[in-house]
Order: structure tokens, then C-alpha cells, then sequence
């Protein structure tokens, strides 16, 4: 089985220690406090990693770094709609949507020969 990584909430790569599934049935109490304190714990059946178990530190990493992609996002989207809102720009928009075919395949071959 290749080893798994991840970026923990320290932003270090790290290995994550995998476990048979019979194994945590058995042993559920230690491998829970493996994940606390490693961070994630990879749940193995047949060899292949099925699932992982990690820590509430690691997950609200996770979840907060999702959080500021989105918000970085929305930052951009509303930047672009902002710029899309000038005169220029809604006169360019407008010039576009009247164009004849054969107008907008003039333009898209001049923009591909630039």
C-alpha cells in the first residue's frame, strides 16, 4: 500500500499512520488517541485505505482553509463584476451581443493571431 500524506494545521507534510479496520474494532480507544495526537489515522480494509480518522484541530484546519479559498473567491468574483459594471465595459458588452457572425468570427481570428 503507498503511503498516504497530508498537510496538517501546521501547514507540514506528514505520513499517516494506517490501521486494519480489525484492528480499530478491537483497539478503538488507542487508535482513537493515536489520531488525537498524530492528527489522522488511515482506516485500512484489504490493504486499502478506506477511510481516516482525524482530529477536531486537524478537521477545523481543514474546514477553515476551505472557508478562506471561498472567501478569496468571492473576493475575485466580486472585484470582476465590479469592473464589469463601468460604462466602457457595459458598451463592450452591448457591442458583443449586437454583433453580426460574421463580425465575431473577425474579431476571434484577429484575437487568435495576437
Amino acid at each position: 500500500m503507498s503511503a498516504l500524506t497530508f498537510r496538517n494545521k501546521l501547514g507540514n507534510l506528514v505520513d499517516i499512520q494506517s490501521v486494519p479496520a480489525t484492528r480499530l474494532k478491537n483497539e478503538f480507544g488507542t487508535i482513537f488517541e493515536q489520531a488525537v495526537r498524530n492528527g489522522a489515522i488511515a482506516i485500512t480494509k484489504h490493504d486499502t485505505a478506506r477511510a481516516i480518522l482525524i482530529s477536531v484541530e486537524e478537521f477545523e484546519a481543514l474546514v477553515g482553509e476551505r472557508s478562506n479559498s471561498l472567501d478569496k473567491l468571492s473576493g475575485q468574483f466580486e472585484g470582476l463584476l465590479a469592473r464589469m459594471q463601468v460604462p466602457a465595459a457595459k458598451k463592450g458588452i452591448a457591442a458583443a451581443f449586437k454583433a453580426s457572425p460574421k463580425t465575431v468570427g473577425r474579431a476571434a481570428v484577429k484575437a487568435a493571431r495576437k
